[in-house]
């Protein structure tokens, strides 16, 4: 192992993404910040080489997107690592029936891995809130929850969602949910605020600030600047990721659901794909930001007194997702598992 790849986000990733189980709850830290590991490439190294990865670099907390076999046989031994697992939205529908179905998904998925993988969390579908199949997720979620309580398991159950659910989203005070999301998201975050357990959301700046370069400050959007935005009552705001963060506590609240931590599951900067928006300097410097960002535990000018907790989006670039800054993601190239740029 070189040292340019050890030191590259060794800082950084060596911290805990602390869960604490003896209450069934989150215990939020002040600096916790995981990896998204994706599968949607086909030159991507072996996941033993990748596992050797993450450990060199003493990363602690993985997100995967389903139950990958091969993904979770390479963990098995490797329970300093917490990972987080989903279940696909296309199997929704058919969980949603029955606690018997989700029973025999969680036999066949989950069960074989539980003696020697940290499974710590549970996404049950990806984004699929507001949605034709949004309403499958909560009964999938209860069942599962279910299940691992009657098993005294320390395995956290939630969704992952995307800020496509704010109707209204600034000033972050005006934040509120659109109706279809009132509909299905209300029901689950009243669900998970029962059994103290985080939501999951994907932010992402970029996307916000790649519709309005006029208009947007680059530097707001990638946390490089000290100076006040936007001017909320009284809470100033110094960068966009905070705004969008806080529009989303608002409209939670504005539902009556107060406290419920967030975890957010995906945030980064694609580094091409989009002429002079997408260069490796400026993803360089927002995931630089971001990281010191959670780093500080100041949290948001909402919740000054509670750390952020995070995985960057992602491991690899990956060549089968969609052309352009789809691609473009990736701390790393998968061919030799080299950084595609510098950190810090």
């Amino acid at each position: 192992m070189d040292c340019h790849r050890k030191t590259f986000l060794l800082k950084f990733l060596c911290v805990a993404f602390l869960l604490n189980y003896s209450n069934v709850g989150f215990v939020d830290a002040a600096t916790n910040i995981g990896l998204n590991y994706g599968l949607l490439g086909d030159n991507l190294p072996p996941p033993s080489e990748v596992i050797n990865l993450y450990k060199s670099l003493s990363v602690t907390n993985i997100r995967i997107f389903d139950t990958t076999t091969d993904v979770l046989n390479a963990f098995r031994g490797n329970r300093d690592i917490g990972v987080m697992v989903g279940v696909k939205n296309q199997d929704l529908e058919a969980l949603s029936v029955s606690e018997d179905a989700v029973n025999t998904w969680f036999v066949t998925n989950i069960e074989p891995y539980l003696a020697d993988v940290n499974i710590t969390f549970i996404a049950v579908g990806n984004e699929v809130i507001p949605g034709e199949i949004g309403s499958y997720v909560l009964p999938v979620m209860k069942s599962l929850t279910n299940i691992v309580k009657s098993r005294s398991l320390p395995i956290l159950i939630s969704t992952t969602v995307a800020m496509t659910n704010l109707g209204q989203s600034y000033p972050p005070s005006a934040g509120d949910f659109m109706p279809q999301a009132r509909e299905q998201l209300t029901p689950v975050l009243k669900f998970l605020s029962q059994t103290n357990t985080p939501i999951l959301v994907n932010i992402y700046p970029y996307f916000a600030y790649a519709a309005d370069p006029i208009n947007i400050q680059l530097d707001y959007a990638i946390f490089n600047t000290n100076k006040v935005v936007v001017q909320d009552g009284p809470l100033g705001y110094t960068n966009m990721f905070d705004v969008i963060f806080d529009a989303f506590v608002w409209a939670m609240e504005k539902e009556g659901v107060k406290d419920l931590p967030m975890v957010v599951t995906e945030t980064g900067w694609p580094s091409a794909g989009n002429g002079n928006l997408t260069t490796p300097d400026i993803a360089s410097i927002y995931n630089t930001n971001f990281v010191k960002h959670v780093e500080s535990g100041k949290g948001t000018p909402k919740r000054p007194k509670s750390g952020i907790s995070g995985f960057l989006f992602a491991t690899f670039n990956e060549n089968q997702k969609p052309a352009g800054t789809e691609q473009n993601f990736g701390l790393y190239n998968p061919t030799d598992m080299k950084p595609i740029y510098k950190m810090f």
